[in-house]
């Protein structure tokens, strides 16, 4: 079976198992943004806690957000761990908004997908995987987010090689599919389900896998 079609195979497996995701669960884009960032090493249960405070404070917006000292935003977000090197990577991200798009996100997200990518990753803190998740989610671009789920069900699947790194994975993602914001949005999201139910790092349950016998 070619990549492509492989590829394809393994979407319509997840799909059909999982049916639709809808991916990014967030009420604006900034919220999307914030919660990229927030998500760094940990999982969305925790992100949700921190995100709950900042809305029942009424603080979930840039301008509020962006007046808060490090420390007042890292108690925050305390619930997502790192708190307060996240409260930092939240600021410098805010510092960019702000400073070179006088905080105006429609402005901001009105960029081409690459351009904006750099723009996020010009940013201390984020890397490739917010950054990409940002243009996916937030600002509805097609680029293909890679994360560790990703990796593995492909390495597995023998989709990639094991020592393959984040932009050849995305390029084969990318070569391999059609350039579609809903495609890459739902088939991203399908992938870190089945990682995360299936398809974990020790103790695989490949046996009772929606991809077993793939070949």
């Amino acid at each position: 079976m070619q990549t492509s079609e492989k590829l394809k195979e393994i979407y319509q497996r997840l799909s059909n198992h999982y049916g639709p995701q809808n991916w990014w669960p967030a009420e604006s884009r900034f919220e999307v943004m914030v919660g990229a960032i927030l998500t760094q090493n940990t999982n969305w249960q925790n992100v949700e806690k921190a995100l709950a405070n900042l809305q029942s404070a009424e603080l979930l917006s840039l301008g509020s957000m962006s007046e808060l000292t490090v420390e007042k935003l890292a108690e925050h977000i305390r619930p997502a761990g790192y708190y307060t090197l996240k409260a930092n990577r939240l600021q410098n991200l805010f510092h960019l908004l702000n400073e070179q798009w006088d905080g105006d996100l429609d402005y901001f997200f009105q960029q081409p997908a690459m351009a904006l990518r750099e723009q996020l990753i010009s940013v201390k803190g984020i890397g490739p995987e917010t950054a990409d998740a940002i243009v996916l989610y937030a600002a509805e671009k097609p680029v293909f987010v890679v994360d560790n789920y990703t990796h593995r069900i492909l390495s597995r699947h023998d989709i990639i090689p094991r020592e393959c790194g984040y932009y050849e994975i995305q390029e084969i993602l990318t070569d391999n599919l059609d350039e579609d914001v809903h495609l890459f949005n739902e088939f991203h999201a399908l992938l870190v389900q089945v990682g995360k139910q299936f398809c974990k790092k020790t103790n695989p349950k490949c046996d009772e896998c929606p991809l077993q016998g793939l070949v």
